[in-house]
């Protein structure tokens, strides 16, 4: 009788010791997301649910603290907007929460028999966290171009700045590809989308004003036309006029 109660009370103690030890699904207790938790993160979400398990939704009140700490434009802030930091030490970290992002986009692409997103607006937000970062991302790397060259203002120095400037803007017209997609999306959706074309374009443009931005007009009028939302056009609309008065600024009278 002793014995079994001995095994019972070792069998308890493991029991407890596992549950003790076990870590975290996600590290909530965290008030910012460095770029490790990003990689334990995006690896769960993509690959530690079933397929008939749910992922975090800000409609569901049980998870919805997650998918907002996912898209918190906080955690990349905190390290990339503190100068007390060195320049390369801020770029390095912004190409790594720039190469999770990248991983993130795969997280929401799920989508029901007629085609619609289920989680549109998280799909959206996870789009939207990486168009602020990457306004940050490629800022610095412009940044330590500059820092690193004998002649900042050299032929060779200034290809490489426009050529970062060239790429950040195609990344930003991959964004306006979801307007294809329009019908996947609910009025919501639809909303959230006109929302971010409004918030950071207009960011885009002002922090490049010089900027060739032919082709992103060529895409506006082109989405404007097979567009069906209203406020999706709208936003295009105001883009692309936003471009343009500042074209005519930098036009000599």
């Amino acid at each position: 009788m002793d014995r079994f109660k001995i095994v019972i009370l070792t069998l308890l103690c493991l029991i407890i010791v596992s549950c003790k030890t076990e870590e975290p699904r996600f590290p909530m207790q965290k008030r910012y997301w460095d770029t490790n938790d990003y990689k334990k993160v995006t690896l769960e979400l993509n690959f530690g649910y079933d397929d008939d398990e749910k992922l975090p939704s800000f409609k569901d009140p049980e998870t919805r603290a997650i998918v907002e700490k996912l898209t918190d434009h906080q955690n990349y802030e905190v390290v990339l907007d503190d100068e007390q930091l060195g320049l390369k030490h801020r770029n390095g970290v912004a190409t790594e929460f720039f190469r999770h992002w990248r991983d993130m986009q795969d997280i929401y692409q799920a989508r029901d028999l007629q085609d619609k997103y289920l989680y549109d607006v998280e799909l959206l937000r996870v789009w939207q966290f990486g168009l602020g970062l990457q306004l940050k991302y490629f800022k610095l790397g412009n940044d330590n171009i500059k820092a690193s060259s004998d002649d900042p203002n050299s032929v060779r120095a200034q290809n490489n700045i426009n050529t970062n400037i060239s790429t950040l803007i195609s990344n930003f017209n991959i964004y306006l590809d979801e307007i294809n997609n329009e019908n996947s999306f609910s009025e919501e959706g639809k909303e959230l989308l006109a929302e971010g074309i409004n918030k950071y374009f207009t960011r885009l443009i002002e922090l490049y004003p010089d900027a060739n931005f032919n082709l992103l007009e060529r895409k506006i009028d082109l989405l404007n036309k097979k567009c069906e939302s209203e406020k999706i056009k709208n936003s295009l609309s105001k883009i692309k006029s936003l471009i343009q008065s500042i074209s005519k600024k930098d036009t000599p009278s």
